[in-house]
């Protein structure tokens, strides 16, 4: 047996399974345009990096900052939400550091 067709076999067995039936976008067109206008050098390591969810430092930072906003909006005043104001001061000076450690480079 050549490993094509046992790969095609496991693949074939794995479709019986129904194991493909949940993909996320099944059924709608494969949208290339951004893959296409990122550099050639570039496409390989932002597509593992992608295809990881992978996301940059700044971005993490913003995110959580925004679920700690959120979080503050709904609760109310005491010590509680002072430390949660702290934090979200805390996260927003880390954040301000890193981007413009970036825009220095």
């Amino acid at each position: 047996m050549s490993i094509e067709s046992a790969i095609e076999q496991k693949i074939k067995e794995a479709m019986a399974r129904g194991e493909f039936d949940n993909l996320a976008g099944k059924g709608k067109p494969i949208d290339l345009d951004a893959y296409f206008n990122t550099p050639e050098d570039l496409r390989m390591a932002y597509s593992i990096l992608k295809s990881n969810s992978f996301v940059p430092e700044e971005v993490e930072l913003m995110k959580e900052i925004a679920s700690l906003k959120e979080k503050l909006e709904s609760m109310a005043d005491g010590a509680e939400a002072s430390a949660l104001r702290d934090k979200i001061n805390e996260r927003s000076l880390a954040l301000s550091l890193l981007l413009d450690r970036r825009r220095r480079r």
